[in-house]
């Protein structure tokens, strides 16, 4: 009888096992979602050791783990010139310091969030390992934020160093005494100070020798000292009865240091090294020479196997860094190879500007394919080579642009009487006065100028043969139309600007959500600065104070303590509608600077961890 019961209930069970689980065809659960960081278990030597020797540092945590970026994240203070070996295995992290240790030193290894569980991903945040090799723990922090002065875009990556020699020379020869390095939001902190006043630098080190000695280094500084400090604080912590109530709030005192909103503005110096960096003939018409800097004084031709004298028209660029030389003679572009020694003004490596020649053999590099021999029964006359004429008159024409003109080789002349400017009256064409005129800068542009009446429909003709290059080529035809803008398709925007320095002049930019420039306006003096005929939209705000009144930003200088220009930007977006006037004040300093740029437009976007739910997605 026992035997048949435990027969009989062994086939219920089955079948009642196998039912259940036809009824619940799935995956397996894996479980609760693990959201807990690694913890610290043990290290050799023990955290906070002090008089310690060893070079080697193994840190021990409850699970497997991995390092996330660590080159870049991991950061050993003081700065170690021989790159220390850090590595993982299996729940240990492993650090071989390659430098001699320094006597009486804190050493501090700065993981920010480099460790995370080997499964998940969890990080174990803003953990610091600490040692001695003297008798006591600095632990003194400063912290802050690095911004890009042009456009204060958070810099990622860079170096923040201190130095107790407060003498100008030491950022430039000695390597720093502590250092941090900033996160995707641009904010540092910089562990195991001792007591005394610093000066404190950014550098984005390229050569990983913690001092500035490359002017393509990105740098900052600050002309204020630093004194590590720190005060006692209270903070509130609050204990859950459930997820409405509060069962207890209780004060926590605490330590906090200061300074914590350093601000450093960084930038990038003008090349100031000045060398030619290439030279080409890249069609027969014209050579050019590229510097590394702005040219100053013009270098001298001196022609070998040709006449240089009053041989070229001279074409700079914008930053006067590239000098483009156009050939005046047509025989003289049909020569093979142009020899000539060119003499101009190079930095030595005293850094003083010397002379220097160099022999140079030109070639052309546009291969001229022979002419295909024409038979004698094709009557088919030669396609006419026209001067190619870039003209910008959009069809939807804005009230008050110019019509550009931007021809591919350099004029010689152009009749003006065959460029025609008409507007529509009613249903007739009517001639309008207008000027035409070159531009001051630019050899190969020219501009036309009218009164572009709102809503008008204006129409722009050109007689072929207009305009004739040095070479002999003309143009062709060239006919435009353009509808004008009415009025209330624009909206207009006035300024009225708080803060700036009494004896300041000032230049405000209008960006669009690319944070590029649509338009800009030097402000008055009485603060105000207007921006007319704006088309609906999005716009942005930044605003420069321009010290030496050329209307560019202008970057700093070290070796002056000369701060990039101050940039400041509106800290909210601007919606401006058709037909609408917005009248907007704007206090420069009301925002920190680290506040200001609108999160839309910034390039440099805060790293958020994406974890993995990885039981979760398999439900």
């Amino acid at each position: 009888m026992k035997s048949k019961w435990w027969g009989a209930g062994a086939v219920g069970f089955l079948t009642a096992t196998f039912a259940f689980s036809c009824a619940n065809i799935g995956n397996p659960d894996g479980g609760p979602y693990d959201e807990l960081p690694p913890k610290f278990v043990k290290s050799t030597p023990a955290p906070g050791s002090l008089n310690n020797k060893r070079t080697e540092i193994s840190i021990e945590f409850d699970e497997f783990i991995q390092l996330e970026n660590a080159s870049e994240k991991i950061v050993v203070s003081p700065p170690q010139i021989q790159m220390p070996e850090i590595k993982v295995n299996g729940k240990r992290v492993e650090v071989n310091l390659e430098d001699t240790l320094q006597p009486d030193m804190t050493y501090t290894i700065d993981f920010a969030d480099a460790i995370v569980d080997n499964n998940e991903g969890n990080p174990l945040n803003n953990y610091t390992f600490t040692f001695s090799t003297g008798n006591a723990i600095d632990t003194m922090e400063v912290s802050g934020t690095v911004l890009d002065a042009s456009n204060l875009e958070p810099v990622k990556g860079i170096l923040v160093g201190l130095h107790s020699n407060l003498e100008d020379t030491a950022f430039v020869k000695k390597a720093f005494e502590r250092v941090g390095r900033t996160d995707s939001r641009g904010r540092f902190v910089i562990r195991g100070i001792a007591p005394g006043t610093y000066r404190i630098y950014a550098l984005q080190d390229a050569n990983q020798n913690f001092l500035f000695d490359q002017k393509s280094e990105m740098i900052a500084f600050t002309d204020s000292l630093v004194v590590p400090r720190y005060e006692r604080r209270m903070r509130q912590d609050t204990v859950w009865q459930d997820t409405i109530t509060i069962d207890t709030i209780m004060e926590r005192a605490y330590t906090h240091f200061l300074p914590d909103n350093l601000l450093l503005r960084a930038f990038k110096e003008d090349a100031t090294t000045l060398y030619m960096v290439k030279n080409e003939r890249a069609v027969p018409q014209k050579f050019s020479f590229y510097f590394s800097a702005p040219v100053d004084s013009l270098p001298r031709i001196e022609g070998l196997n040709f006449d240089a004298a009053d041989a070229f028209l001279l074409e700079h660029s914008l930053r006067n860094d590239t000098l483009t030389y156009w050939l005046k003679d047509i025989l003289l572009c049909k020569q093979d190879t142009l020899s000539m020694a060119v003499h101009y003004l190079y930095t030595d490596t005293l850094g003083q500007l010397s002379p220097v020649t160099d022999t140079l053999n030109l070639a052309s590099r546009q291969v001229v394919l022979p002419k295909k021999k024409r038979r004698k029964d094709d009557d088919e006359p030669a396609p006419t080579v026209f001067l190619k004429a870039n003209v910008s008159a959009a069809a939807s024409f804005d009230v008050y642009s110019n019509v550009g003109f931007e021809f591919e080789q350099p004029l010689a002349g152009f009749d003006s009487t065959a460029i025609h400017l008409q507007q529509k009256v009613d249903t007739l064409w009517t001639d309008v006065p207008f000027v035409f005129e070159k531009d001051s800068l630019r050899l190969r542009n020219y501009r036309l100028r009218a009164f572009w009446e709102p809503g008008g429909e204006f129409k722009l003709s050109v007689d072929s043969a207009a305009f004739r290059s040095i070479y002999g080529l003309s143009t062709d035809k060239i006919e435009k139309t353009m509808k004008v803008k009415a009025l209330s398709d624009y909206a207009t925007l006035y300024w009225n600007i708080t803060g700036m320095p009494d004896t300041a002049s000032a230049i405000v930019e209008l960006l669009d959500s690319q944070d590029k420039v649509v338009r800009r306006a030097e402000v008055g003096a009485n603060g105000g600065v207007d921006f007319y005929y704006l088309t609906p939209g999005t716009y942005y705000a930044r605003l420069f104070i321009d010290s030496n009144r050329n209307g560019v930003w202008d970057t700093g200088l070290y070796a002056e303590r000369r701060q990039g220009e101050l940039v400041c930007y509106y800290p909210a977006p601007m919606e401006l509608k058709a037909y609408f006037e917005v009248t907007q004040d704007w206090n420069l300093f009301q925002v920190p600077a680290d506040r200001q740029k609108p999160d839309e437009i910034k390039k440099q976007k805060p790293e958020e961890r994406k974890k993995k739910n990885y039981n979760r997605d398999l439900r």
